[in-house]
């Protein structure tokens, strides 16, 4: 088996790009963007994910077969976030319950369960 021989530099420039996107995130995290505060949270999670199995985790420079198998396990997440996130839309009524609402009657946990 062939192994590809990635220089030095390009794992230093890749440590310097997470470290970028690690500023990014935590200069997003003081801003009040509103809604669109997890979007871009998200979004530069997945560029440092996307640079850490490129490189790091060799996948860039690996067979097809490891490509295909890599990207069918990014879609069965992004699969499983769907559902989660459907069911979260689909749920009526206080949820979660705010503290200050008080204890819940049986019959109130009852629905929400």
């Amino acid at each position: 088996m062939e192994h590809h021989i990635i220089p030095l530099r390009t794992y230093f420039t890749i440590f310097g790009a997470l470290l970028l996107l690690l500023g990014l995130t935590v200069g997003v995290a003081f801003l009040d963007l509103g809604p669109f505060s997890v979007v871009v949270a998200l979004s530069i999670a997945f560029a440092k994910a996307i640079l850490i199995v490129l490189f790091f985790m060799h996948v860039r420079y690996s067979s097809r077969l490891v490509q295909i198998f890599a990207a069918t396990a990014l879609l069965w997440f992004f699969f499983m976030i769907s559902l989660t996130i459907a069911d979260y839309m689909a749920r009526s009524g206080d949820w979660p319950p705010s503290p200050d609402s008080g204890p819940l009657s049986l019959a109130e946990e009852r629905r929400l369960w």
